[in-house]
């Protein structure tokens, strides 16, 4: 079993990332969002994301083929939300909006908030090469 997941596979989902964070970060809605959303709601923005993720993945890099795949593809699930937040990350804290030494928790909160529709966009780009 080959885990196939190289820079170019990087590329494409921080491309696909930054495509939706940067206009949902600049969006004050969002980080009102971030900052007011109960834990069990975060708990499901991040439950549906890695649904979507993984029903995305399967259907259009994987072509509904996972057999004998299942850690690569679990890998490129994990992988690609965590780029994802990386990527969101970066974007808030280039505007200031990103506060993790003063309020570690609404940093995290508008991060979850806004990986959502990012990860959707980085699993989409990353689908146009398939696996």
């Amino acid at each position: 079993m080959q885990l196939n997941f190289n820079l170019e596979d990087i590329s494409q989902i921080s491309v696909g990332a930054f495509a939706l964070a940067v206009p949902i970060s600049f969006s004050e809605e969002a980080w009102k969002l971030g900052e007011s959303l109960p834990t069990f709601n975060l708990l499901f923005i991040f439950t549906l994301s890695m649904i979507f993720l993984s029903f995305f993945s399967y259907q259009s890099v994987f072509q509904g083929d996972i057999k004998n795949r299942i850690p690569v593809f679990v890998f490129r699930i994990v992988a690609a939300y965590l780029i994802t937040a990386c990527i969101v990350a970066l974007v808030l804290f280039s505007i200031d909006k990103f506060p993790l030494r003063i309020e570690p928790l609404i940093a995290i909160k508008r991060m979850i908030v806004i990986s959502m529709p990012a990860a959707m966009g980085a699993i989409v780009v990353d689908g146009f090469d398939k696996e």
